[in-house]
């Protein structure tokens, strides 16, 4: 059985941790795995939004596999994981929707965190235990302070306990709160409205709200001339006029 499944509705790529039994931990071969598949979405024309999630009910993915960090086998290739890292340092140029179907904890919460939008089931509980363990969140976790208050930063990462889904939505680390059942379903029908849009400014959009975020409103002002130069100039651009003024739907070419 594969550990990573991959599908395709529409202009939408749905990728599925299949790690059940572990709790969809990330093994060296489930990172490796969804790099490849970030690669291969980032690199189709077909695919404008992505959406990922997990199978099973007890976990969306409990963060590093302990005991395959414990125990490392092969020496892994250079660059085996590209894509994901670039994914988790805000790199990654296509919309990410999390559909998070249960409990997302360390890595897995970052995993939510680096994603663009997140639809969580309301059972879902949220949080960095990492220092229960002997280790600190290494991967966004400590740039929790970006998206919520220190101070509730810090209970979160130095306490280890968890939130639930209510409490994460307030904080405003999640867009929907919805039963388990409806997970997939909401951050598909959110997917579908994103991949109405011209990809080309989609990730405009999203490349320089990251940016203002990340390194403030002047580094995203300095971006901006760049991406208008790239985005109004192109095919898509004058489609989206015409389209508007025939009163038909935009066909999208990405170019």
């Amino acid at each position: 059985m594969s550990i990573l499944l991959r599908h395709r509705e529409g202009n939408v790529e749905v990728i599925t941790l299949n790690r059940p039994e572990r709790r969809n931990a990330l093994s060296q071969e489930l990172m490796e795995a969804l790099s490849v598949a970030l690669a291969d979405a980032e690199l189709s024309d077909e695919v404008r939004v992505i959406v990922l999630t997990a199978t099973g009910d007890q976990a969306f993915c409990s963060g590093m596999d302990l005991k395959d960090f414990a125990t490392p086998s092969v020496e892994t290739e250079p660059n085996s994981t590209e894509y994901f890292d670039a994914f988790l340092s805000g790199r990654y140029p296509k919309p990410v929707i999390a559909a998070v179907n249960a409990t997302a904890v360390a890595g897995g919460f970052e995993l939510m965190m680096a994603c663009d939008l997140a639809v969580v089931a309301e059972g879902a509980r949220f949080g960095l235990p990492e220092v229960k363990r002997g280790l600190f969140p290494a991967g966004s976790g400590v740039l929790l302070p970006a998206r919520i208050p220190l101070s509730i930063a810090l209970e979160l990462g130095l306490t280890g306990e968890l939130i639930n889904a209510g409490r994460a939505y307030q904080l405003g680390l999640v867009n929907r709160v919805v039963t388990a059942e409806a997970v997939l379903t909401t951050a598909l029908e959110l997917a579908n409205r994103i991949a109405e849009n011209g990809p080309l400014g989609v990730q405009a959009t999203k490349k320089l709200m990251l940016l203002c975020a990340g390194e403030g409103a002047s580094a995203a002002r300095a971006e901006i001339k760049v991406a208008v130069d790239r985005v109004f100039t192109s095919c898509d651009a004058r489609e989206g006029a015409k389209a508007f003024a025939e009163k038909r739907p935009p066909r999208w070419t990405g170019r």
